[in-house]
């Protein structure tokens, strides 16, 4: 009887470099998926920041415009700046003002320049934002 050389006795060991690579494989895949997961958080936290720091913008910019609507002045507005607001802590809104007169025929209207810039955080420091809003009101 002749023996004739078997195939499986050349083939050890290849199942295991097989199960390695795909366990490295899925193991990179895992840490891309975490990283990935990681980013899209961060950039959901700063978006929601930001649309905060608006808020408070124009929260600071609708103040200004109400004290300028009851009788106020450029003074009165920018005397209380920086504005804080309770329910947007970590936030100040910088309120500035500007006004000129003008003379149209038997009518003199006031033009108030108004800015409200908002800010949260250190500058330079990963959670900083920040937001600034301009309105013009004649009166």
């Amino acid at each position: 009887m002749i023996k004739y050389p078997s195939f499986n006795s050349k083939q050890k060991g290849f199942g295991i470099v097989m199960a390695m690579f795909i366990l490295v494989v899925l193991a990179l895949l895992g840490v891309y998926m975490v990283r990935f997961a990681g980013v899209q958080h961060a950039t959901s936290t700063y978006a929601l920041q930001g649309a905060r720091a608006f808020q408070a913008a124009k929260a600071g910019l609708g103040w200004a415009i109400a004290r300028i609507n009851t009788g106020g002045t450029c003074a009165n507005v920018t005397s209380v700046s920086p504005l804080t607001f309770p329910n947007l802590t970590g936030f100040s809104v910088a309120l500035t003002c500007s006004s000129a007169s003008y003379q149209e025929g038997s009518n003199s209207p006031v033009i108030y320049q108004l800015n409200a810039h908002s800010e949260y955080g250190a500058y330079g420091s990963a959670d900083y934002v920040s937001r600034e809003l301009e309105a013009s009101i004649v009166k």
